[in-house]
């Protein structure tokens, strides 16, 4: 007996995009994989004086400086303790043509879920107050809403004031 492809699953397969989810305050966020460099659990940082309430300091990665942002922080989420499932998502992150390895604290790593185009609806306008820049758009996986970050534009200022920092000194 002949067992026939289902062709129509593998295109849309191929369509997918992969992204990482992860929470914070028990709502989900989730970063293209492809900028993600590595996942690691919390461990201390050097602090950075002078540096925003978000970024929490920075590590030494295997020879790089590695500018750590505390994501809960830099929504203004309440703050929490760190505790054994706090992780670190170690991304690639781009400001027009300059790549920057940079950290962002997270609750926990949650699951990995491939997204079509199709399966994200823009952000909604939530006046001038409010910045939704970094958000690539918000996508319903198994009943809940996932929000897909856009980490380039998310980190682009952190990225900025790092650079300013390492010419000035």
């Amino acid at each position: 007996m002949e067992e026939k492809l289902d062709n129509s699953k593998i295109s849309e397969e191929e369509n997918l995009e992969q992204y990482l989810t992860f929470l914070m305050a028990e709502e989900e966020y989730g970063v293209d994989i492809l900028s993600v460099q590595e996942i690691r659990g919390w461990e201390s940082v050097t602090p950075v004086p002078n540096s925003p309430k978000h970024v929490k300091g920075v590590i030494n990665l295997r020879g790089t400086i590695v500018p750590i942002i505390d994501l809960r922080a830099k929504f203004n989420l309440d703050a929490i303790d760190y505790g054994p499932l706090t992780v670190v998502i170690v991304l690639k992150v781009a400001l027009g043509t300059v790549e920057r390895v940079m950290g962002i604290v997270v609750d926990a790593v949650s699951d990995v879920y491939g997204l079509s185009l199709e399966d994200m609806q823009t952000a909604p306008d939530l006046g001038d107050h409010i910045n939704t820049n970094y958000i690539q758009g918000l996508a319903g996986v198994d009943e809940k809403m996932i929000v897909v970050l856009d980490i380039d534009a998310l980190l682009a200022n952190d990225m900025r004031s790092q650079a300013a920092n390492v010419s000035v000194h």
